[in-house]
């Protein structure tokens, strides 16, 4: 998923498109994590980067992703960028213990 999500609209307020935002990212994330596994991958990994443009995107981790949504709508920033890219994921068994 590589989008831009703008913060300004005529009609809707900015708390409304952030919670839509949230509902976009966690709603990819759970499609990606239902589709079926190559056979010798264990899990989905995300390779995720977000900012106000694609170039001043900076990479993050997933479970960071959120709160980085929330940290550029406090500098009241027009735009968010939000690239999120699934990849499979072998763990061996010494990853696992």
């Amino acid at each position: 998923m590589k989008k831009t999500f703008k913060l300004e609209h005529p009609k809707i307020k900015v708390p409304r498109l952030v919670d839509s935002i949230k509902s976009d990212i966690r709603k990819y994330l759970k499609r990606e994590r239902r589709k079926t596994l190559p056979a010798d991958a264990t899990f989905w990994d995300f390779d995720c980067k977000i900012g106000e443009t694609e170039d001043s995107a900076v990479d993050v981790h997933l479970s960071a992703l959120i709160k980085n949504v929330d940290k550029l709508v406090a500098k009241n920033t027009t735009t968010i960028y939000v690239q999120i890219l699934a990849k499979p994921v072998t763990a061996s068994p010494s990853d696992t213990m």
